[in-house]
């Protein structure tokens, strides 16, 4: 491989010849080789566009000179269009402030620009990477801003759009089982019937709840940072380069984000991700409740409630031929997993905020954005591969109700509480079923009974 040097104001470093980044790119990868995680495209788009709207500013303000700015322009669409996510190889355990990472950008787009108006890649001349693509930012405004920006879309543009998928799969099975009848059960025991309908219109409204919850969570996310540099106080920072470069951001993404109300808030402490991280949390709860469900549900085929059937899609053992496993139930069951996770150690790494600067801001990006790409194709794979081919096994539904103890609840409105326990417990005794005894016990007129039983067993809401 060939190399060329690179300068900082530390000396000259050796990188590779066809890199577009600098010295100090070189150094973070030499000094952080720590898990081989980097950040993901969500966030370097991000990067991409900040650097792109601040050049074109800096231009408007008479900072830059009309050819870098164009330079850095051109430079930086090119890291939001992703065409120059190769050239971000900083690890993501890094220094706190993602110092790194924001001069990783800055080095690949003064490279990409020197290139451009020089023909030479990489270097400092004519355009540098600290004086002109960096100009009135520093990494502590400019970092945990894209972290905003890339979670904010990410969940508007992606995640969202799947929980609504799943939702509408969700209400379309509620109508299909509407008229279903099945046992309902509490602590894992046979309870009284319900109907399947009712619980897949559960299922949906903890999903249509849960997209209520990301979308107050992620309203947060609408302050950005930019402006207030190293300690949000807005030094050496243009007084209109924050207003103006937010107003390019919202146009280009659409959203209507806004200049921090409270600089000094928006860069120690990291509050709208914690709440946003939390509201995937509870996003990822639902989730396990529904996919948790599912597998009782269709647990079986024979020996088990198998209540539903769904979509087989993959041999189930390397031993047992012929098993099936709910694995898409199970893939979201390891997703909520990790992001339960990711959100402890975003709990965490915001309380790091140390007087003027959280100093984890890497890892609360890594893992904000990482919850938000899990969920979005775990709610995508639910949907798509598990709920919308899910049907119901009406024989199973109805013979579990059937030979229910709990019917034995209809008779309470009629003989009373202890009475009815006495024939659920011949019942249980006996192997009959609650119809059989109470029919032989003569406890009420033959068509009294049928009609209390049959009257709960069609989902009659009361018996009185």
């Amino acid at each position: 491989m060939k190399y060329r040097e690179e300068k900082d104001s530390m000396g000259t470093v050796r990188v590779p010849g066809d890199a577009y980044y600098g010295a100090q790119t070189q150094r973070a990868t030499d000094n952080f080789t720590i898990s081989g995680l980097t950040f993901p495209s969500s966030f370097i788009k991000a990067l991409g566009m900040i650097k792109k709207h601040a050049a074109v500013v800096n231009r408007e303000l008479g900072l830059l000179d009309k050819r870098v700015a164009e330079a850095i322009t051109i430079a930086a669409e090119e890291v939001n269009q992703g065409k120059l996510d190769d050239q971000f190889i900083v690890d993501v355990f890094q220094t706190g402030s993602g110092t790194s990472t924001n001069m990783n950008a800055n080095e690949v787009i003064a490279g990409r620009a020197n290139e451009i108006t020089s023909g030479k890649r990489g270097g400092t001349s004519p355009v540098h990477p600290n004086d002109h693509v960096n100009l009135c930012q520093s990494s502590n405004d400019v970092i945990p801003s894209a972290i905003h920006i890339s979670a904010l879309t990410t969940i508007n543009d992606s995640l969202i759009p799947s929980m609504k998928q799943l939702q509408k799969s969700l209400d379309q099975k509620a109508k299909v089982f509407a008229n279903i009848r099945k046992i309902g059960r509490t602590h894992l025991q046979d309870a009284v019937p319900i109907f399947l309908g009712q619980e897949f219109g559960g299922y949906a409204r903890q999903v249509e709840m849960g997209i209520g919850r990301v979308e107050r969570a992620a309203e947060s996310l609408l302050e950005l940072p930019l402006g207030g540099t190293a300690v949000g106080n807005g030094l050496n920072a243009h007084p209109n380069f924050a207003p103006r470069v937010i107003a390019y951001l919202s146009e280009q993404t659409a959203y209507s984000f806004k200049e921090a109300i409270n600089h000094f808030e928006a860069q120690a402490a990291r509050d709208a991700t914690v709440e946003t991280s939390g509201a995937l949390k509870t996003l990822a709860v639902s989730l396990i409740k529904i996919a948790n469900d599912i597998r009782w549900l269709s647990s079986g085929p024979r020996c088990a409630l198998g209540e539903i059937l769904i979509p087989s899609l993959q041999p189930g053992s390397s031993i047992m031929p012929g098993k099936i496993n709910p694995v898409i139930p199970e893939a979201i069951l390891q997703v909520a997993a990790q992001v339960i996770g990711n959100d402890s150690a975003i709990t965490f790494s915001a309380q790091m905020g140390n007087f003027e600067l959280n100093v984890m801001l890497p890892v609360i990006a890594y893992n904000l954005l990482q919850s938000i790409h899990l969920l979005d194709g775990a709610v995508t794979g639910l949907t798509e591969k598990c709920v919308n081919e899910i049907k119901a096994n009406r024989d199973k539904c109805s013979y579990y109700i059937e030979h229910s103890l709990a019917l034995c609840t209809a008779l309470v409105p009629s003989i009373g509480y202890d009475k009815a326990a006495e024939i659920a417990e011949e019942a249980y005794q006996s192997g009959k079923t609650v119809r059989e005894v109470a029919m032989e016990r003569h406890i009420l007129p033959e068509e009294d009974l049928n009609n209390i039983f049959d009257n709960i067993i069609r989902g009659t809401k009361n018996t009185f």
